[in-house]
């Protein structure tokens, strides 16, 4: 089964937005800091925005990259012991209380990051003037998206009469 055929059509539409970020995203630091590597090299001539510019982007692809493998359930994880010492139906259970936990802990994440956003928006990046806050907001704003995801995957779980199975198996 197609990782996307288990998401329902709203997360399904959030998650092709997510992976259309990461790709614009990462197509832009691949373009700037090869473009500034380029001047440098031909030039002599360093782009001071561009390294900035990269570390916004790469911290946004990265949160958001989160959210994209919660989406398809591709987070690595260790099965081998519990596919051994469970039974199927055990399994599913204790599938259920590890996303309560990772839940529990994306919403720490959440909160945290939230208040360092808040925190920071008033101070600024030193050569684009952007807040900081925009910087620090890709973590709750990431972490948000892919506890989007693991609810969706838990409700799965616990509605479901059949063993689990992982998206991705």
């Amino acid at each position: 089964m197609n990782w996307q055929e288990t998401l329902p059509p709203p997360l399904k539409l959030l998650s092709r937005c997510i992976d259309g970020a990461i790709v614009v995203c990462g197509t832009g630091i691949v373009v700037i800091i090869f473009g500034n590597a380029l001047l440098r090299f031909i030039l002599n001539m360093d782009v001071a925005w561009s390294r900035e510019l990269a570390t916004f982007l790469m911290l946004w692809v990265t949160f958001l990259g989160c959210a994209a493998a919660a989406a398809r359930g591709a987070h690595m994880r260790v099965t081998e012991i519990a596919a051994h010492l469970f039974s199927p139906r055990s399994h599913r259970w204790l599938e259920v209380g590890i996303n309560l936990v990772v839940s529990a802990v994306l919403l720490s994440i959440i909160w945290y990051g939230t208040r360092i956003a808040i925190r920071t928006w008033d101070q600024e990046t030193t050569i684009l003037y952007w807040p900081v806050g925009l910087l620090y907001a890709s973590m709750p704003a990431g972490t948000f998206l892919t506890l989007l995801f693991v609810i969706n995957q838990t409700a799965r779980l616990v509605g479901s009469a059949t063993p689990s199975t992982s998206p991705t198996e």
